[in-house]
């Protein structure tokens, strides 16, 4: 984040604060289970209350924020079902996509994949894995716009966005393994074939659904206590940890309806 508050650009707020909360949401910053206060976040960010509860509003349709009567809005806990669901539904969809992209491929769909795969390669190597996640997301997406289906764009932005929070669990060990799956896939897009472009997208989320697995299975055998929804979480310094960086932080055991873990954590 930038030295410049939100609320000193002239933008439209309710859509800045939530790209940025939903960042941080991403990213690890503000932790699943975590309380999300609204005059905290609003000095935090430069700006008034109203456009942070209207973003916590946006969020909560998104399924990135869980609002609860009388405790108020926390971030949303990522459960094993949910990430389970998620990749059965991108199975289907993103392997549809890589079809169609295939079939209605065009010199300039094929370089926009193209160069979003060589900022991949950069930022994998040079381990960044914020811009890495932001990446994967944007190769998924320039698949869908290639495939050239409105009805299908609509289902793919939603279904990314809990994607990203996915891989952002994964994102240093998956990083690599990624970056070649997407050529592997973006070869058969550019050469047009579309049966082998739809196996190779399905074989993508296939491991990536192996790592996600992983991650989880990471996390058995830990002990911690879980994050109390009904008070702020805070660290080893006693500030709130929505205001630091988290380099990995704790992870309970990863049970139905509990959190797998923080971003950055690798897989095995």
């Amino acid at each position: 984040m930038t030295d410049q508050t939100l609320g000193a650009a002239h933008r439209t707020l309710r859509d800045e604060v939530t790209a940025e909360l939903r960042r941080r949401i991403l990213s690890g910053e503000l932790a699943q289970g975590e309380r999300l206060v609204e005059d905290r976040l609003a000095a935090l960010l430069g700006v008034s209350r109203n456009p942070v509860r209207e973003s916590i509003r946006v969020l909560a349709a998104e399924g990135f924020v869980q609002v609860v009567p009388r405790i108020g809005a926390t971030v949303a806990r990522l459960s094993v079902e949910e990430g389970e669901e998620l990749f059965d539904v991108r199975m289907a969809i993103e392997g549809l996509a890589a079809r169609l992209a295939a079939r209605k491929r065009t010199p300039g769909s094929a370089d926009r994949l193209r160069r979003v795969l060589d900022s991949a390669k950069e930022a994998v190597e040079q381990g960044r894995l914020d811009d890495v996640a932001d990446l994967n997301t944007a190769f998924h997406q320039a698949v869908g716009e290639a495939a050239g289906n409105s009805y299908l764009n609509l289902m793919m932005t939603p279904m990314l966005q809990r994607a990203q929070w996915v891989f952002s669990q994964t994102a240093a060990a998956r990083g690599p393994h990624s970056w070649s799956e997407h050529l592997s896939l973006y070869e058969a897009i550019a050469a047009g074939d579309e049966d082998e472009a739809q196996a190779r997208a399905v074989a993508h989320v296939a491991a990536a659904r192996r790592s996600f697995l992983s991650a989880v299975a990471r996390t058995h055998g830990r002990t911690g206590e879980p994050v109390d929804p009904t008070r702020e979480a805070t660290g080893a310094d006693g500030h709130p940890a929505g205001e630091r960086r988290r380099g990995g932080g704790r992870a309970g055991r990863a049970a139905p309806g509990e959190p797998v873990g923080h971003a950055h954590e690798p897989a095995p």
